[in-house]
């Protein structure tokens, strides 16, 4: 699940970014409004999470403008005015839930997760041949077994799953798993990769990713459905 976030004060998209990536989730991070419409005209998002009073644009002109270009995306809006009126303005222009600063993670990590099960067709089981992904719990199982993974192996897996039928360059999944302040010039891909294809062989005796040289990786179609 890739998740964007529209904050500007530096503590706080800190906060948030490394407790949603600590709940696996992939974390992009916009400090105005003006970045935040040039991350969603690029990218596709699971979730926004969108401050109102952000420098330049406000945060309720940029809702508005991601709704009038169609980008359905759930978007969370945070605040620190918690007056009714405020409140309206936010859910009126296009925002799918509404949450005052400060917050404990607890809380936020709850209404993200609610926000997420909206989306019930993305939630569901993502299977492919004897690989599953339980999207609600972040469990996997290969072959009927389930095997552990760390955040970012999972990430790459579900992202993998969920474009089967395509070669992903290296540079698509460190941008989604990872983000774009990641040194692209890093092997961490091929690190993860690796493991992650020996937890799935260990237990199911099959290489279900395929390299492709010279380009990224992919899903061995022989074990598709």
């Amino acid at each position: 699940m890739r998740v964007l976030v529209v904050e500007d004060e530096k503590g706080v998209a800190g906060f948030i970014k490394k407790g949603l990536e600590e709940e696996t989730y992939t974390v992009d991070v916009a400090s105005d409004g003006e970045d935040g419409l040039a991350f969603v005209s690029v990218n596709e998002y699971d979730l926004i999470i969108l401050d109102i009073m952000l420098p330049g644009i406000s945060g309720i002109e940029v809702c508005k403008r991601m709704r009038q270009k169609g980008i359905e995306t759930p978007i969370m809006m945070l605040t620190a005015r918690d007056s009714v009126t405020d409140k309206v303005l936010g859910l009126d222009s296009g925002a799918d839930d509404y949450l005052t600063k400060p917050f404990l993670f607890e809380e936020f990590v709850a209404r993200v997760r609610a926000l997420l099960r909206r989306k019930t067709t993305e939630l569901s089981d993502i299977q492919y041949g004897d690989l599953r992904i339980d999207i609600r719990t972040h469990r996997v199982y290969a072959c009927g077994k389930e095997i552990m993974l760390r955040p970012k192996e999972f990430a790459i897996l579900e992202y993998l799953l969920r474009n089967k039928g395509r070669v992903l360059t290296r540079t698509q999944i460190l941008e989604n798993v990872w983000g774009y302040q990641y040194d692209h010039t890093s092997n961490i891909v091929d690190v993860h990769m690796k493991s992650l294809r020996e937890k799935i062989y260990e237990v199911c005796n099959k290489d279900y990713i395929r390299t492709v040289r010279g380009i990224g990786y992919g899903l061995e179609t022989e074990h598709g459905e």
